[in-house]
Parts: C-alpha cells; structure tokens; sequence
C-alpha cells in the first residue's frame, strides 16, 4: 500500500490578526487529515497575531521567525525547517472550499515532470469574478509582464466556466501555490533580494527552464481578498513590481534574446513612468525610477545569479509565454479578456 504523502499548508503571517476570523476557519474545516499539517509562519509581526493563535486556535502550528524576512526570504526560512512532500504556500486572505487539496495533488502524482500547480482563483469580495493575482493561471508576454486567463492588467472576467480546463501555465500564483517540497528546496526557493512581489514568477521560469511544468488545476477553488498587505497602487507595490520584473528579465531571459527584449522592456518602463508624470501620478513615477536605479545598482549581483542559472537551463523557449506585447493588445487594440488575445498556450 503506498504511503499517504505529508501535505504542509504553510501561511506567511505579517501583521494579520484582522484577517484570521474570517479565513483561517474555511482552512482549518476543508484541511482535515492525518497527513496534512496547518503551519502558520509569523514575520515577526507587530500585532498580537502569536497570542491570538495560541488563544484562539490551538491546534495550528505555529513558527516564530522573530522578524519580518520579507514574503520571499520569509517562506524560504520557514519552509527549510519542514518536512513534507508537497507546500502549500498560502495567503492569509484566503478562504478555500472543500475538496480543494486532493485535486492539485493527483496532478502531482500523475506527472512527475509537473513542479507546481494552482487552482482557481475567484475574488472574495465577488465571488462570481476572478481575483486579480492568479486567476485561471499566469502568463507573461514577451516583454515579462504577466497577465492571466481572466486577468489582463486591470480587467478581471466573470468566471462563467471558461478556463474549467487543467492546463498547463507559464506560473503559479504566490496567494496559492502548491509545490513540491524537494523541487522547490533544490531550486533554491523564492528569490529572497526580491522581497516581495514577482518571486513566485521566477520561481516558475527557474522551474520552467530546468523542464519542468507548472499546471492549472480548475476543480480546487479557493477566494481571495487581495491586498492584505500591501493594497493594489501602493507606490511600494509599484517599486516592487517595476523593479523585481527587471530582475527576473535579466536572470532568465534566454541569450539569444535578452539585449533586445531587456532594452525594449526599460523603454517601455520608461512610457509607464512618463505616463504616471502626466497623470500627476508623482508616487508611481518616483516609484518606477527607484525601481531602474536599483536595477542598475545590483547589476553585478544580477549577473552572478544570471551565469549560475543559464548553466541549468535544459528549455528555453516555452509555448506559455505569449510572443506578442500585452500592452499593445490591451492599450491600442483594447483586447481586455484573455480570448481576445488568440493565444492559445498548449
């Protein structure tokens, strides 16, 4: 008889004791199983998020990080110090159904090729949408800015049973992301100079160029509320993105192509700051030429990381990655539903 695999639901908790009441009960009534672990890491939060656990919800587990690592360096502590065979990296403002293990982990044990899976993403507040951050799993465009299927930058669809297909995606979302547990702690885990934001995207692309695949799985659902730590337009959000996509461009990018489509890229980093300066949007510009000046600045850095990655590269070009400018589709030829682009990712 085959040994059950340990499955660990690990939640990163950063100042989140508002959010347990509402979410962490859906986890605790759906994660049942004598094989499955709930293990809240604490980011050396500043609430009384530890005492309201111990109090509220003895049968979590519970790790003390003692400080704020940051999303990334955070789960790579944390996860270091677990045994299992499959992560879950979980958001702490989601709410998930029932049923919604078993489904992402049979992927697992039908492909051993498959490194990560992620299930449906639906929004919290409106339930009948998709949420901004996965959705019905992630792509990005030639230029490395992500999109989903029923996302494309600021335009989320209704779910009406469009992407209730298991397929394959360029990345998994980090709000939900099951992983398996050997595959993520040989492949380094997130990248902790990222801090926060686009790491689990370089996760997947590092994944992806070693052969591996990363997979949708509609028939787990869970809802997300988005935000919960740093809300969408935050000027620090915009740093990050802005300037961890840059980072992950110039690590993974295949050779034959990196000059051309990392210059392209900064040039049209440059339209997007230009255009938060005519918006009089002044936070989102700065943001954006914070986010290039420490690109520049961590060159060396970035170069090291590079030479070591390009070494394990065994595929390079992916047929998820959509080879057109999702820009140009959504702001010139208004494509705002993920249909609308003709792509067809295999």
């Amino acid at each position: 008889m085959t040994k059950t695999k340990k499955v660990a639901i690990v939640i990163l908790n950063w100042n989140g004791v508002k959010l347990f009441p509402d979410f962490l009960p859906s986890i605790l009534e759906h994660s049942q199983g004598e094989n499955i672990e709930i293990i809240i890491a604490d980011n050396g939060s500043t609430d009384h998020s530890l005492d309201y656990l111990k109090t509220n919800y003895p049968t979590v587990t519970l790790m003390d990080l003692e400080t704020n690592y940051g999303f990334a360096k955070g789960y790579n502590v944390a996860l270091q110090q677990i045994d299992a065979d499959y992560f879950v990296l979980l958001n702490s403002d989601v709410k998930v159904e029932k049923g919604w293990i078993e489904p992402c982990i049979k992927q697992f044990e039908k492909d051993q090729k498959i490194a990560a899976v992620q299930p449906k993403v639906l929004s919290y507040n409106e339930p009948e949408y998709f949420e901004y951050a996965g959705a019905a799993g992630g792509f990005i465009d030639k230029y490395g800015y992500p999109f989903c299927r029923g996302r494309i930058l600021d335009k989320v669809e209704k779910d009406e049973k469009q992407y209730n297909t298991s397929s394959e995606i360029f990345w998994a979302t980090g709000a939900c992301m099951f992983v398996r547990a050997d595959v993520f702690k040989n492949s380094g885990g997130l990248d902790a100079d990222f801090w926060a934001h686009m790491e689990e995207i370089d996760l997947c692309w590092r994944l992806k160029n070693r052969g591996y695949k990363i997979v949708y799985e509609p028939q787990s659902t869970i809802y997300h509320l988005g935000g919960g730590s740093l809300e969408y337009g935050n000027p620090k959000k915009v740093y990050l993105n802005f300037r961890n996509n840059l980072f992950m461009l110039y690590k993974n990018l295949p050779k034959k192509k990196f000059t051309r489509r990392l210059l392209s890229r900064m040039i049209l980093d440059g339209a997007a700051a230009a255009k938060f300066l005519l918006g009089f949007e002044f936070n989102a510009f700065w943001a954006v030429t914070r986010a290039h000046a420490s690109f520049y600045k961590n060159f060396s850095l970035l170069l090291t990381k590079r030479k070591a990655l390009q070494k394990q590269v065994i595929v390079n070009d992916h047929e998820q990655m959509f080879q057109e400018s999702i820009m140009w589709k959504f702001f010139i030829q208004k494509k705002y539903n993920f249909a609308d682009l003709n792509f067809n990712p295999k």
